[in-house]
């Protein structure tokens, strides 16, 4: 007879490693319990799986301690972001149009 509860994937990853487990957990479970209950945070020092963003299929989680799992879900975990994408994208555009006034 299978265990009760539903099994779901955990991922985590830096851009030299990274980890995906699999875990039973009860059927209620929510994002945070699954990326707490991961034990990831023994393999990336640092990271706060308290606090840490998360997602499900690559879809940020906007409450992840009121969402439920489903049988099957990969829940994700995000790191903080280095720099503001915006801002980036206004860099790079700003480089671009000099570049192209100085041809």
């Amino acid at each position: 007879m299978a265990e009760p509860g539903i099994e779901v994937e955990v991922v985590y990853a830096l851009a030299d490693q990274q980890r995906l487990v699999s875990i039973r957990l009860p059927e209620g479970a929510s994002v945070r319990d699954a990326a707490v209950r991961s034990g990831l945070d023994a393999s990336f020092p640092g990271l706060d799986l308290l606090n840490a963003p998360l997602g499900l299929f690559g879809k940020r989680v906007a409450e992840p301690e009121k969402r439920l799992l489903s049988k099957g879900d990969r829940v994700e975990i995000y790191r903080p972001l280095l720099a503001d994408p915006k801002e980036v994208r206004k860099l790079r555009a700003a480089r671009a149009k000099e570049r192209a006034g100085q041809s």
